[in-house]
């Protein structure tokens, strides 16, 4: 039987009595490079047994191979041998049933501890040997708490920081960056965005980012349109549920928005279209309505923080409130689910004359389901796709990330 211990930066001294026993009647003793002078220290006073060095897998499971029978063997690694450690390397290659595993607090348990906050929701992600894409995907969905085990050959906490501008995200997480979690040189901090990377940075580093909502912006300050998602307050549940930046100008294009006039946002979500929309007419009588619970506080939430006043923001089924709504001359149709056909019909029933209907969609099935009613209305139609790329750092250059794509549904009413 071979005994792999998890330990801390303390060890041997620091493992519980009975770990510590394990140790002493070992007759090899393997650990990495760095704990060896303890190590040594400690058999001093301790242990006789044969020592050698853990840091080539490899090299060390050749040399447990050759233990005879009577033989005993103890592996001191990191934290958890089977959370990114020498765990799995021991298991294929001198099988599980040699094998006992004893694991100490592992780095995300260590970062989650420093930072005083409850992990068992916590994402993670390993960016070792890997390139950005992994991260790029996670963070669209917004995770409330996500911890980054950095590669300081591919870049490390710096490729993190700038996925988190290259996706508009910096306002919505802070970064923290921890180093040599439990060693002596240890180092806990929050980088702001304008804040240089230590230059002693230590390579036993990750990163974990919170989830915070972003400063109310100056409205003035802000861009005319194509705000940043991260701007957007959204529901702590679905996060990342939002149309993209890149989306929302398409859509803003397409809905020819008139000077005055009524638009409705249906299944406004954020409100992020209909909310940057006033910003561009603000003379433009918004209703936003979306059924979501919660919907409606966090539309007027956004409105408030974009300095815009939509006429009427609706917490319910769109189809149960459109009779009482005065007569649109511009819809963004952004919801519906089942019943999108029913919603796009009352729609081309109350549209004032030269209105025009838009209509975001993730599947051709919805395409195939919709136009025919535009068609039997006589409506003119235009059908696009928007397939969005946004750059993101890979090694030392940048990779081109695509985004969902979107088909986009556009009818024009007549005039007369």
């Amino acid at each position: 039987m071979i005994d792999v211990i998890g330990t801390d930066a303390g060890a041997p001294d620091s493992l519980p009595k009975a770990l510590q026993a394990l140790v002493r009647q070992a007759d090899l003793i393997a650990a990495p490079r760095r704990m060896q002078p303890a190590l040594q220290q400690w058999q001093g006073r301790h242990s006789s047994a044969r020592c050698i060095n853990s840091d080539d897998p490899i090299a060390l499971c050749q040399s447990l191979t050759t233990l005879d029978s009577d033989q005993r063997a103890v592996v001191l690694a990191s934290g958890d041998p089977l959370w990114f450690g020498i765990g799995r390397i021991l298991i294929e290659r001198l099988g599980r049933e040699r094998l006992r595993f004893h694991p100490g607090p592992s780095s995300l348990q260590l970062a989650f501890a420093r930072l005083g906050r409850p992990w068992q929701n916590a994402e993670w992600i390993s960016l070792h040997g890997r390139d950005s894409a992994p991260l790029i995907q996670r963070l669209q969905q917004r995770p409330s708490a996500l911890a980054v085990l950095t590669d300081p050959k591919r870049g490390g906490v710096e490729d993190v920081r700038r996925i988190l501008s290259s996706s508009g995200l910096e306002a919505s997480y802070a970064l923290w960056l921890l180093e040599a979690l439990g060693h002596g040189d240890e180092r806990v901090q929050r980088l702001s965005t304008a804040e240089p990377i230590p230059s002693d940075l230590n390579p036993l580093h990750l990163v974990v980012l919170l989830a915070e909502q972003p400063a109310d912006p100056i409205p003035d300050a802000l861009p005319l349109f194509g705000l940043d998602d991260g701007l957007f307050l959204q529901h702590q549940d679905r996060p990342g549920l939002m149309t993209k930046r890149e989306v929302r100008i398409q859509l803003l294009a397409d809905l020819q928005l008139p000077q005055q006039g009524v638009l409705w946002d249906l299944g406004a979500g954020t409100g992020s279209v209909g909310l940057e929309a006033l910003r561009l007419r603000p003379q433009l009588h918004l209703i936003a309505v979306e059924q979501r619970g919660g919907g409606g506080t966090l539309i007027q939430a956004n409105a408030r923080r974009l300095g815009v006043k939509p006429a009427a923001v609706i917490e319910a089924s769109a189809l149960s409130v459109l009779e009482e709504l005065p007569a649109p001359d511009r819809v963004l149709l952004g919801g519906g689910g089942r019943q999108r056909s029913e919603l796009l019909q009352a729609v081309i029933d109350r549209m004032n004359p030269g209105g025009v209907v838009v209509i975001p969609m993730a599947n051709m099935e919805a395409l195939a389901e919709l136009r025919p009613l535009l068609d039997n209305a006589s409506w003119s139609i235009q059908i696009s796709q928007q397939q969005a790329y946004r750059g993101q750092p890979l090694a030392d250059g940048t990779r081109l990330a695509p985004m969902n794509p979107v088909l986009i549904l556009s009818g024009t009413k007549a005039q007369g």
